[in-house]
């Protein structure tokens, strides 16, 4: 995370900071670094937008006259259209950039990119990578703010703060509360950015998958492996699946995706381990059948998979009117 020139420290009642208070970092590249209180100004900041999404107005004005530039260098339909709403609904002026159709395929360095990208004045600056650290190459390169929408196995940021949003809405805390994250972590941002929220938040996280997608050292973060799924599932409060990223395997990481399923996949029978009324999560998009069953993933009973996008929106838009406050002259705002 980089941050600005000013840094408070945390408020002397340990809470969340005030609205007018300030935020210290000028982009959001990641957890790592950030303080507990200040995941807690954000997530405290989304449920005003929670609020206004679900009304029959959705619509704000604060950004109105801004730029933001969504730049995905990666596909993704879902965090794109997600960031997209968000700015929208805050008023902001929304450019998608088509980086199939742009320069970098003809050539030009990320570095190119990031100066055109400043030349243009932006007021805010999305981006989604598949290389690890180019989303921070880009923010030293421009004047505006930049917020990572994924970069290679490096962090998402967001999808942490929405999974931690919908815990604590569902679950009313984040603190104790036994999170076991399942699946590819070995190729998995959201996983990175998720260990390091919760853990920040109090949660105890555990990790659950074959040995040869459980990356090494990860006890270092502060959580527990596990490559016995009953093990690992038995007490958890929230259960949280990963999609089975095929696309970033060269080798043999799995047998099949049977016997994945048979081993690793969640169903009746898995999630009766954990506690009777656990929480059942997933970043999207799903294989269904593969890390979690239809049955499960359909269940509004346990699953919050739909309420995880629903808090996407909220997120984004708290995070892009936080990170844009100092340019708007907010009071109390660098």
């Amino acid at each position: 995370m980089t941050s600005s020139s000013h840094t408070p420290s945390a408020p002397s009642s340990g809470g969340a900071i005030s609205g007018r208070a300030l935020f210290p970092h000028k982009h959001l590249l990641g957890i790592g670094g950030m303080a507990p209180w200040q995941i807690q100004c954000l997530l405290d900041e989304a449920e005003q937008w929670v609020d206004l999404n679900r009304s029959k107005t959705k619509h704000d004005d604060r950004l109105m006259g801004m730029t933001q530039i969504n730049a995905f260098f990666e596909n993704s339909t879902r965090t794109l259209l997600s960031f997209e709403i968000a700015g929208k609904r805050l008023g902001a002026d929304v450019v998608n950039m088509q980086v199939a159709q742009s320069s970098t395929k003809k050539g030009e360095t990320l570095i190119d990119t990031a100066v055109t990208l400043n030349a243009m004045r932006a007021d805010l600056i999305v981006i989604r990578h598949q290389h690890s650290g180019a989303v921070q190459l880009i923010a030293d390169k421009v004047d505006c703010p930049v917020l990572n929408a994924g970069d290679g196995r490096h962090e998402h940021p967001t999808q942490a703060l929405l999974d931690a949003l919908t815990i604590r809405r569902r679950k009313g805390r984040i603190d104790g509360l036994r999170v076991a994250i399942c699946g590819d972590v070995l190729h998995s941002r959201v996983a990175r950015s998720n260990i390091l929220c919760l853990t920040a938040m109090g949660a105890e996280v555990r990790l659950i998958g074959p040995p040869t997608l459980l990356p090494e050292g990860m006890e270092q973060l502060g959580v527990q492996s596990f490559t016995n799924f009953d093990k690992g599932i038995a007490g958890a409060h929230v259960v949280m699946m990963l999609r089975l990223q095929t696309e970033r395997m060269e080798g043999g990481f799995i047998p099949s995706l049977k016997e994945y399923h048979a081993l690793y996949g969640l169903n009746r029978e898995r999630l009766a381990l954990a506690e009777t009324d656990a929480l059942v999560m997933h970043p999207g998009p799903m294989n269904r059948g593969v890390e979690i069953t239809s049955d499960i993933a359909d269940d509004p009973a346990c699953s919050a998979i739909t309420e995880q996008v629903e808090m996407g929106v909220a997120v984004r838009m708290a995070c892009l009117d936080v990170l844009t406050r100092g340019r708007r002259g907010v009071e109390g705002w660098a």
